[in-house]
């Protein structure tokens, strides 16, 4: 019993780490091309789905939708990607936002890692006790 709870937190944890690890991938993506003309900032989702066979909720990677605001528009009739007008479409990659989601899915990561770290610890010493 103590064994699959063990088992179950460092699945847990280690779908954690998986799941903020993409999230960061996104994010970097993002971040990347924040100066691109019209790029449209990428958004993960992320979903709980119950396996029958197991009995247990699993976190997996939802859709990774774009997010469909506008960038600005600036004036630069000679630009290659300039509407009729003469105004190009810039990304809609706020910095900020996206810095904020980096360090936020980071501190998720380490929750994560320390989960997993702390649950090793107590199947090596449940190991340990079962030797004696």
């Amino acid at each position: 019993m103590t064994n699959n709870l063990i088992a179950s937190a460092m699945s847990s944890a280690s779908q954690g780490m998986k799941a903020q690890s993409f999230r960061l991938r996104v994010v970097s993506e993002n971040l990347s091309n924040v100066d691109t003309h019209g790029y449209k900032r990428k958004l993960v989702s992320f979903e709980n789905q119950f396996d029958a066979k197991s009995g247990k909720q699993n976190l997996s990677i939802g859709n990774v939708t774009l997010d469909q605001s506008f960038g600005e528009q600036l004036f630069d009739p000679a630009h290659p990607l300039a509407d009729a007008n003469g105004y190009v479409r810039m990304s809609n990659v706020d910095m900020m936002i996206e810095l904020s989601d980096a360090r936020e899915a980071s501190r998720s990561y380490e929750a994560n890692l320390t989960t997993f770290n702390q649950a090793r610890k107590m199947y090596s010493g449940l190991l340990d006790l079962i030797r004696r």
